[in-house]
């Protein structure tokens, strides 16, 4: 079963600010976990920001997994995505 991916509109600008070769990169690994989304997510410690979280390099894409729907809530460099709340 694939996942349905719904954007946030803070998790548009955020795609939006990024540089295009990131963008298509999170692009790319955003379809892929679409088949088996737990596989690849860790859960966070701290639920402030979201519920799990998607690696990609140095980014980070910070997400909820509800039904059949993968909630994008974030996106963000490593270093300064958990200081944003």
């Amino acid at each position: 079963m694939k996942y349905r991916l719904v954007y946030t509109h803070r998790a548009f600008r955020d795609i939006r600010e990024l540089e295009e070769n990131v963008k298509m990169r999170i692009g790319k690994a955003l379809e892929r976990y679409r088949e088996e989304p737990l596989k690849y997510a860790s859960r966070l410690v701290d639920s402030k920001l979201g519920t799990y979280r998607f690696r990609v390099g140095d980014y980070r894409v910070i997400c909820d997994i509800e039904d059949d729907e993968i909630i994008i809530l974030r996106v963000g460099h490593r270093k300064d995505i958990y200081r944003k709340l």
